[in-house]
C-alpha cells in the first residue's frame, strides 16, 4: 500500500492507494487544514489513526512507501515549506512513522506526475491546439502561491522537473500593471509573479483596482477574501472586483505564455491549482488565451499548443502516488 500527500499552504490531502498499474487507485482520502497541525508527522499520524485509514490498512496491508508533494524547494530530502512555518525532513518522517521509503517532491513536480495519467473528463480545454509528438509539457498552478513545473519529453517518456519560477520577477505589460508593480515594490521591496498570480495576488490587485470602497464589501483581512472578490466579480456585484479579476486573468495568461516559451511546450500547457476551476467562466472569455498567445514573433507556435485546466482537485495527491508506485 502507498501513502501519498499533497501539502499546500492552506490545506493538505492525504491518501492511501493501491499500486495498480499506470494509475494508483485511491482507497481512502482525507483533507486537513495544514496550519491545524504543528508538523507533518503529527498530521500523518492523525490520518493513519482514523477509522477509514485503519480499515484500509487492515484490508490491503501495511504502508510500504510514501511520497509527499510539498509547497517549496526540496533540498537533500528536506523542505522549508513556503507560506507555512514547517520544516519537513523526509528521513525523520520515515523514522517516526516506521515507513521504509519516504520521498519528498515539490508540489508542482508531484502534480506533474499526474498529468500523463489524467482522464479527458478531468480537464477542460481553453485552446484545442494540437500536441506535437515528442513535445514537452508545461504546468502552472495558482493557489495560495504560484507553482510551475516542466515535463521534459525524453524518448517518449515525460520526466517532471520542479522550478521556483513563481518567485521570479513579474513583468508588467500595461499601464495598470505598472501601477501595480509600483505598489508591490513599495509594499514588498520587489514584485514577483506570485505577488500577482495567486490568492494573495488577487488581494494585491484588489488594493490597486479599488479606488473607492468595495461595492461587494470584501474584507481583505478575511482568509476567504480572494474567493469573495472572485465571486463578486463573476456575479458582477462590484465593478472594481471585475477589474481585479480581469487583471488577474490577463496576468495569468501572460505568465502561462512565458512558461510555454521557456519550455517550448509543444505537447501542451496544463493549468492546475485551486483557483482556475473556481474562475473557469473568467478563463473562458478569451482574455486568458489572448495574453497567452501575445508573444510575437512566436504567437503562431503558442496558438498551436493545447491549453487545458485540470479539474481534478486531487491531481497533486494522485501524482505523488504515481511517483511512489514507480519506485516501489
Amino acid at each position: 500500500m502507498i501513502l501519498a500527500g499533497d501539502i499546500g499552504g492552506t490545506k493538505t490531502l492525504l491518501g492511501l492507494f493501491d499500486a495498480v498499474p499506470a494509475r494508483p487507485r485511491p482507497v481512502t482520502v482525507r483533507s486537513f487544514g495544514t496550519l491545524d497541525y504543528p508538523d507533518l508527522p503529527t498530521l500523518i499520524a492523525e490520518f493513519l489513526k482514523s477509522a477509514e485509514a485503519s480499515a484500509a490498512r487492515s484490508a490491503h496491508g501495511a504502508v510500504e512507501t510514501a511520497c509527499f508533494g510539498v509547497a517549496g524547494p526540496v533540498v537533500d530530502e528536506t523542505v522549508k515549506v513556503t507560506n507555512v512555518p514547517w520544516f519537513v525532513d523526509g528521513r525523520r518522517v520515515a523514522s517516526v512513522l516506521g515507513i521504509a521509503r519516504v520521498s519528498l517532491l515539490n508540489d508542482l513536480e508531484a502534480l506533474a506526475h499526474a498529468v500523463p495519467v489524467l482522464r479527458e473528463s478531468e480537464t477542460h480545454g481553453l485552446q484545442e491546439g494540437e500536441a506535437i509528438r515528442g513535445g514537452n509539457i508545461a504546468l502552472i498552478a495558482a493557489g495560495t502561491g504560484l507553482g510551475q513545473a516542466l515535463l521534459h519529453n525524453v524518448d517518449g517518456r515525460f520526466l517532471p522537473s520542479a522550478s521556483e519560477a513563481g518567485h521570479a520577477d513579474f513583468a508588467a505589460r500595461t499601464e495598470r500593471e505598472m501601477a501595480l508593480v509600483r505598489d508591490l515594490t513599495a509594499r514588498y521591496g520587489r514584485a514577483d509573479v506570485e505577488h500577482v498570480v495567486s490568492g494573495r495576488g488577487l488581494i494585491n490587485i484588489h488594493r490597486v483596482a479599488h479606488r473607492e470602497p468595495c461595492a461587494a464589501g470584501v474584507d481583505l483581512e478575511s482568509p476567504d477574501a480572494a474567493a469573495a472578490m472572485s465571486a463578486a466579480a463573476l456575479e458582477r456585484r462590484c465593478a472594481s472586483c471585475v477589474e481585479t479579476l480581469d487583471m488577474f486573468v490577463e496576468a495569468y495568461g501572460a505568465e502561462s505564455g512565458n512558461l510555454a516559451l521557456r519550455s517550448v511546450s509543444t505537447g501542451g500547457l496544463y493549468i492546475g491549482g485551486g483557483i482556475a476551476p473556481k474562475i473557469l467562466p473568467a478563463l473562458t472569455t478569451g482574455e486568458f488565451i489572448r495574453t497567452f498567445r501575445a508573444k510575437p514573433p512566436l504567437d503562431p507556435m503558442l496558438a498551436a499548443m493545447p491549453v487545458k485546466v485540470i479539474l481534478n482537485a486531487e491531481a497533486g495527491l494522485l501524482g505523488a502516488a504515481v511517483f511512489a508506485a514507480e519506485r516501489r
